[in-house]
């Protein structure tokens, strides 16, 4: 599953590169022999030198993994914590390095719980999970301004029922970027 969705961005990402390259309209020369391949583009009212540095193949792997693990946007939790389980933190990781090189992006982390517990009890304890995917995501490079936390308690459950099964799909964080 993780590899398809690997292949896909991947996919993606090869053919963004292969139409930006076939649309130039201008004249490309090679630069001046320098070992950092340099693009000059020429038009008839003027001349832009545009700098192309090449990608390697390991640099869109790279990404095409990176985008992969950002697809993870549901966060689970152990029954009555707010701390982050092992196989969560390379996604969240993930999502840090793609804030902190957009700046301008902006997310909002909600925080939610099973039915068990008073409903004060689930509003606190969904506040203090999305808390702590939000200390992680700072701590790995996000912008304090880039994050909202809100928590809906057990006012929004992801599965109905009243069996471990839902309640283990209900102790979540979300993470929802704002366009």
């Amino acid at each position: 599953m993780q590899k398809t969705a690997l292949y896909k961005a991947l996919g993606l990402t090869l053919g963004a590169l292969l139409i930006s390259a076939c649309s130039s309209t201008g004249e490309v020369s090679e630069g001046s022999g320098s070992s950092d391949p340099v693009a000059t583009e020429s038009q008839t009212d003027g001349t832009t030198a545009v700098d192309n540095n090449t990608v390697s193949g390991k640099d869109m792997e790279a990404e095409a993994e990176a985008a992969a693990l950002r697809e993870q946007t549901v966060f689970y939790f152990d029954f009555d914590q707010s701390t982050l389980k092992a196989d969560g933190k390379p996604s969240l990781m993930a999502h840090a390095a793609y804030l902190k090189n957009n700046p301008a992006t902006r997310v909002v982390l909600e925080g939610h719980a099973d039915e068990r517990g008073t409903v004060e009890y689930n509003l606190a304890l969904g506040e203090r999970r999305a808390m702590t995917v939000r200390r992680f995501l700072m701590a790995n490079g996000a912008a304090a301004n880039q994050l909202e936390v809100v928590s809906f308690g057990e006012e929004r459950p992801a599965v109905m029922g009243s069996n471990e099964a839902s309640y283990a799909k209900n102790r979540r964080v979300e993470v929802k970027y704002q366009r």
